[in-house]
């Protein structure tokens, strides 16, 4: 009871912060706070939003991908080259794209996993892979797809679009598979304390790999969305995707040490970034002010979650040491 109580708290301060934060632009420009400014806030996170829940899972048991601008690329110009190319149906196309991006996944999983190498290190290996392969497939073109990709991105009640509605089941889904699964309890246990669940009988292994898997296949379907909202594939789509699914993962207050974090909540991130960067550009900054005040966002965000993780480690001393003598 007492997790939860702390989990509602955590998102009702998320859920506040955004708030005041749509208040304050609102204050700077007459225009912000207007149906048509969270149709466009909605209609442009959907991509991000998925990202960002996978990002999550593999954040929760202390890795990171720094893969998936790439991937998106590379899954996008999968897309476009089934689609164009090949001439086939947007279903078929589109299970190829995210199947492409589960393959990412499991291979950065399974190398980072089973081979013992830092996932640092090998997710920078296949930002660089999925990249070449996006331009070697596209031949560095973009593929213009047209109406046959745009329905994902259309406009419907009120104007939201259906990417958007698939975005937040996804975010749901997620929330319910963390929080009430055993899966999700055994990838927060493995941020904890990978040891004690090995000690326990229980292999982490295929648990780390599936939660890359998640990301990698989550990708794909980003990539679905970002082609459908432009009509075309991109390889250069989803550069620099990477750091906004991190910064937002974090400024949801998913730690980076690993066993702590909340989809919702990392949702809440999706949207402070997503209404930062709308709210500055209504207001008139310039793209290098925006650069600043995002990055300055996101090193604020990392630091409260080290000040809260030391805070944590002096807690559980206290409380060590207060058991300790009650033995004595």
């Amino acid at each position: 009871m007492a997790r939860i109580l702390m989990s509602m708290a955590e998102s009702a301060v998320m859920l506040l912060v955004w708030l005041l934060l749509l208040l304050l632009f609102g204050l700077f420009s007459e225009n912000f706070l207007s149906a048509a400014t969270f149709r466009t806030l909605a209609n442009s996170i959907p991509t991000l939003t998925v990202v960002a829940t996978g990002m999550t899972l593999v954040l929760l048991i202390g890795g990171i991908d720094l893969s998936v601008g790439s991937v998106l690329g590379f899954c996008g110009s999968v897309l476009g080259l089934a689609m164009v190319n090949w001439h086939w149906s947007f279903p078929a196309a589109g299970l190829l794209c995210a199947g492409a991006g589960l393959l990412a996944g499991w291979l950065n999983g399974v190398i980072s996993v089973h081979f013992a190498i830092p996932s640092f290190i090998v997710t920078l290996g296949m930002l660089e892979v999925a990249r070449g392969l996006a331009y070697l497939s596209t031949h560095s073109q973009t593929q213009y797809i047209g109406s046959r990709v745009e329905a994902l991105a259309a406009n419907l009640a009120l104007g939201i679009s259906p990417a958007f509605m698939l975005s937040v089941l996804v975010v749901i889904a997620a929330q319910i598979v963390l929080s009430k699964t055993l899966f999700g309890r055994l990838l927060v246990a493995i941020g904890t304390n990978e040891q004690a669940v090995r000690l326990a009988g229980i292999n982490p292994r295929p648990a780390k790999v599936a939660a890359f898997c998640i990301l990698g296949f989550l990708t794909g379907v980003g990539a679905l969305f970002y082609t459908s909202r432009l009509g075309s594939a991109d390889p250069n789509a989803g550069a620099g995707l990477e750091l906004s699914a991190i910064a937002a993962v974090v400024i949801g207050g998913t730690s980076l040490l690993g066993g702590r974090g909340s989809v919702i909540n990392s949702f809440f991130g999706v949207l402070i970034i997503a209404t930062l960067q709308a709210g500055l550009a209504q207001v008139g900054a310039t793209e290098p002010i925006k650069r600043v005040v995002t990055g300055g966002v996101i090193i604020g965000a990392v630091m409260l979650d080290a000040w809260r993780h030391r805070l944590t480690r002096t807690k559980l001393g206290r409380f060590g040491r207060l058991f300790a003598r009650s033995r004595t």
